[in-house]
């Protein structure tokens, strides 16, 4: 028999903005927010010596060709892997269509030895902390709210109600999928 959910289950966008309100701690240039994965701002992705005293070796720009954001490959040289993603932080930016890639992107060099990885934007509470839920979601299979929970003890983000949204369909999904596997 399929599990009933109750509707103290699924969250709502002002659900998770309580929580990210309960967030006290004052926003940096760059914090580790899970083991060799970073969210940043611009200002420290476009310090390469300080990116690599930090041992940074993938940057997953989740601003891409966005004003005030220079950066890609040929920016970068040989000395990082670079991925750009030009996300807007806007009510209307399908962001959810890079949740998938950007993942991959961080699963990979996570694995890859010795891979730090920074995720910046522009501020580093927006576009890149989504790409990083997103990725604790997919895996690490954590709920958004855990997944939130968890990275506002390192670090101040603050994703857009849009991206709120669509973080909010992708846990709906990934709880089908668990519901699913139950029933087969």
């Amino acid at each position: 028999m399929a599990r009933k959910y109750s509707s103290k289950e699924y969250l709502s966008v002002k659900d998770l903005e309580k929580v990210l309100d309960s967030c006290k701690l004052n926003l940096h240039q760059i914090d580790e927010v899970w083991p060799n994965l970073y969210i940043g701002n611009v200002g420290i992705a476009q310090n390469r010596s300080a990116l690599q005293n930090l041992g940074i070796t993938h940057i997953l720009n989740a601003a891409h060709t966005k004003r005030g954001s220079i950066g890609d490959q040929n920016y970068y040289g040989t000395s990082f892997v670079y991925c750009g993603i030009p996300a807007d932080d806007s009510t209307h930016f399908d962001l959810d269509v890079y949740f998938k890639p950007a993942a991959e992107f961080i699963h990979k060099a996570l694995n890859t030895p010795d891979g730090k990885v920074l995720v910046h934007c522009i501020m580093g509470m927006s576009r890149s902390s989504s790409l990083v839920l997103a990725y604790l979601m997919l895996y690490h299979d954590m709920p958004l709210h855990a997944a939130i929970r968890r990275i506002i003890q390192k670090r101040a983000i603050y994703p857009n109600r849009n991206f709120l949204a669509l973080l909010l369909d992708l846990d709906l999904q990934r709880k089908k999928k668990h519901r699913r596997c139950v029933l087969l």
